[in-house]
């Protein structure tokens, strides 16, 4: 599938089938979270087959079932657009892979969560992972003017980013960040929210695949 097209069909689920992630999806997930531990400095890590984390009182209010397995993304306490930069890599690899994600900020248990942590670090957010019982539905979006300033004169490009920023799951959908394009230099900023700078993570992942990273930099 191309970017584009995972983009569109992934959607946030909470409720997943009692079924094993196959052995070679698990290892390409794997082999995927070395990489980006690496390149980020970030400590993602994978559960599976652990459903602790969600069978506390909080994840009821959520409207989670049947969610055993999870990435739980760790990090340095100000790693937050970091994490969901990487964060928003492994939901689209699942996707691609068949699998289904929701990005879990508070309704789960983190005294469940056994991760690994080395000085400074903290676990941010988990994110579900598993197989579906449906396919999710797509969130509502705000109008494309009130996010960026995109105009008549805008290059192709910068459409086709702010296009697959629309496609970005935010905290209870709230898209509070501005984009912001001059020549070939684009500016992004997180507005104050909760978890904005996190969502910013993710909106500014799925434009570079949008516009192409060799079309902008990054001011």
């Amino acid at each position: 599938m191309e970017k584009l097209e995972i983009m569109q069909a992934r959607h946030s689920v909470r409720a997943y089938l009692d079924r094993e992630i196959e052995t070679e999806k698990l290892e390409k997930l794997n082999a995927a979270i070395a990489e980006i531990n690496a390149e980020s400095g970030l400590n993602i890590q994978l559960f599976v087959s652990e459903p602790e984390a969600f069978n506390a009182n909080a994840a009821h209010y959520g409207q989670f079932s049947g969610c055993r397995n999870y990435f739980a993304v760790v990090g340095e306490k100000n790693a937050d657009e970091k994490v969901g930069y990487y964060g928003e890599k492994l939901v689209l690899l699942a996707q691609e892979l068949g699998l289904n994600t929701c990005w879990v900020a508070l309704t789960y248990k983190k005294g469940k969560v056994n991760i690994r942590s080395g000085a400074g670090e903290k676990l941010h957010v988990v994110i579900a992972l598993g197989y579906g019982k449906n396919q999710g539905v797509p969130h509502k979006n705000k109008a494309l003017s009130t996010l960026c300033n995109i105009s008549e004169d805008s290059p192709q490009w910068f459409r086709d980013g702010m296009e697959a920023v629309l496609l970005a799951p935010t905290a209870i959908n709230q898209q509070k960040f501005y984009f912001e394009q001059k020549g070939d230099t684009v500016s992004a900023e997180a507005k104050l929210a909760f978890y904005s700078k996190m969502d910013l993570g993710i909106a500014k992942y799925h434009f570079e695949l949008g516009a192409g990273k060799e079309n902008f930099r990054w001011a």
